[in-house]
């Protein structure tokens, strides 16, 4: 079962922690993406810029508007992501529970699955 851990944390918050404390942060999270490469269940993982780099594109209406960040209205962002190789949705939550970015932020768990409903079109 294909699960993505996303650390959700909040904008600015980065900018607040001295570059030492940046530093032991994202360290943090290498060991803990290297502990999870050495038990086999990673499958990628990756630390994501700040939102005020992001671009926002949407083409509803048949109009394509592009948004460049940072974005004034959120309040969160999305950090980075781990992709992870599980048994169940309760390996995904426990191996969450370890990861050190869940003391600053939140850890959302997802398992991957189509963008649509597919149990109705069995019945």
């Amino acid at each position: 079962m294909d699960c993505m851990l996303l650390i959700i944390e909040p904008t600015g918050q980065r900018a607040t922690r001295t570059e030492a404390e940046g530093q032991a942060a994202y360290q943090s999270m290498l060991d803990f993406a290297a502990g999870l490469r050495a038990q086999g269940k990673l499958k990628a993982a990756e630390s994501l810029a700040s939102h005020a780099s992001a671009v926002r594109v949407h083409t509803g209406g048949g109009h394509p508007q592009v948004l460049d960040g940072p974005f004034a209205e959120a309040k969160e962002m999305i950090g980075g992501f781990f992709l992870l190789d599980c048994t169940d949705m309760r390996e995904a939550v426990a191996i969450a529970q370890r990861c050190p970015a869940a003391a600053w932020a939140t850890v959302e768990v997802r398992s991957l699955a189509p963008c649509f409903d597919d149990s109705r079109a069995a019945a």
